[in-house]
């Protein structure tokens, strides 16, 4: 992977001024991860979170992305 995964609120923000492609977005996918643990939140916690009603994202886009970070959840060390 080309970006380091974030470990902090600071380098998720940082992480605008990239370009967008599929590497940077699993890189922030792995960096909210890393971030949630070590707030000790839990998966079901993150997902709620995820969940939250926004304007970005419709039901369906929120429902996708909680499940591909639950997978991502399960998968990273």
């Amino acid at each position: 992977m080309n970006y380091p995964i974030p470990t902090n609120p600071q380098e998720m923000i940082a992480l605008r001024q990239q370009p967008l492609n599929e590497e940077l977005v699993a890189s922030a996918i792995a960096g909210v991860i890393q971030i949630a643990r070590s707030r000790s939140q839990s998966l079901d916690e993150l997902k709620a979170e995820v969940l939250a009603d926004d304007n970005l994202l419709d039901f369906a886009q929120r429902l996708w992305l909680s499940e591909i970070v639950a997978q991502a959840w399960e998968n990273l060390p």
